[in-house]
Formats: structure tokens, C-alpha cells, sequence
């Protein structure tokens, strides 16, 4: 029987501006001390796991949870990516929902219209993310063939992820919930993968 590489998916942890909803994208915006606890909390889940590496994008806010994971393991040092980094909004960067809206009328209904083909203003379609993501993720799994490995990411990099795995249409990515310090587990094997675990938090203490 094939021995599966286990990917254990993560996506940071709460982020500096997170309550006003703002879009990030390629912004460099740090995590919160209540970031840094669910990533604890995941670090301690694989502390007893044999990991093989551990990945990320070459943002901070993925950079600060890969070390923290990495450092339960000797010799194990993070690598960053940046093929992984969120998709890029560029024009929306830093802005909300209301934001968007004033300044790009019309812009939600053209991506709703759209789907996975639709191009932010500047920046890149969801169709462009899997591009470069898909990829990135292949080669992080041919080098760790059968053994275990971490990629601490994004919710847009991470949903690029499961749907490929699960064979979705990139037009229903956001069906996919992915919260601030979630995990995810994907078993790859020779022609298929399967899902173990899909938005599990394991810290949402005080």
C-alpha cells in the first residue's frame, strides 16, 4: 500500500486589522497575541508529529506561524514562498467591503458574474492565484513524498488548495470556510487525495 504525504494545512492567525474587514492581499500586516496563541495551539497539536518541513509564504503574518510550529522540532526551519502569498487585490488593498464598493461600483457583481475568471483591478483572478499556487504546492509535495509536511498560508491560497483537491471548480471557492488559525489535513496519494479534516480551530480561548 502507497504511504500517503500528509499536507497539514494552515492558515494564520488573527491578524493586526482584522476587525475592520479589511483586504490585505500582499500587504505585510503582523498577527495579533491572540494570533500567535491559535498558532500555538496548532503548534502543539504536531508536536508529536514526525514533520518533514514546514512552508509558508513570504509574508509575515504565515512567517510568524511556520516558526512557531518549526520551533518544536529540531532542525526544522521554515521555508518561505512566495508563489504562496493571498491573492493579490492590489487596487483594493486596505480597503472593506464599503470601500470597494465606492470605489470600484459594480466591482462585486462583476466577480460574482465572473467567478474564478474575474481580475481585481491590477492585481490577479482567483484563476490566476491557482496558477501560481498549484504548482508551488506540487513540487513541496514531490519533494516529500510519503511523509508529513506543513504549509502555513492563506484563506484564499488555502481554498485554492482543498478545491483542487477535492476536484471543485474554482468558481465555488469561497463555499470553503477557512477562519484565522484553522487546520486543515489532505492525504495524497498516487492519483487521488483525501480530506482527514477541513476549518478545525484549536484555540478559541480567552
Amino acid at each position: 500500500m502507497d504511504t500517503p504525504t500528509r499536507l497539514y494545512l494552515i492558515r494564520h492567525g488573527q491578524v493586526s486589522n482584522f476587525s475592520g474587514g479589511t483586504y490585505n492581499g500582499h500587504k505585510d500586516v503582523d498577527i495579533t497575541a491572540y494570533g500567535v496563541r491559535q498558532m500555538e495551539a496548532i503548534a502543539a497539536r504536531l508536536s508529536g508529529e514526525v514533520l518533514a518541513g514546514v512552508y509558508c509564504s513570504d509574508l509575515i503574518r504565515t512567517q510568524r506561524g511556520a516558526d512557531i510550529i518549526a520551533a518544536r522540532h529540531d532542525g526544522l526551519v521554515p521555508q518561505s514562498l512566495p508563489a504562496l502569498r493571498e491573492l493579490d487585490v492590489k487596487l483594493w488593498e486596505g480597503l472593506d467591503a464599503d470601500g470597494v464598493e465606492e470605489g470600484f461600483p459594480g466591482a462585486f457583481d462583476a466577480w460574482r458574474e465572473q467567478g474564478a475568471e474575474y481580475r481585481i483591478p491590477g492585481g490577479e483572478s482567483i484563476r490566476d492565484l491557482a496558477g501560481r499556487v498549484i504548482p508551488a504546492l506540487r513540487k513541496i509535495l514531490g519533494a516529500h513524498d510519503g511523509e508529513n509536511v506543513v504549509l502555513v498560508a492563506h484563506g484564499g491560497v488555502n481554498r485554492v488548495i482543498l478545491a483542487d483537491a477535492m476536484g471543485l471548480d474554482f468558481d465555488h471557492l469561497y463555499s470553503i470556510e477557512q477562519d484565522y488559525g484553522c487546520m486543515n489535513i489532505i492525504d495524497y496519494l498516487p492519483d487521488h487525495a483525501v480530506i482527514r479534516l477541513v476549518n478545525r480551530r484549536l484555540f478559541d480561548g480567552d
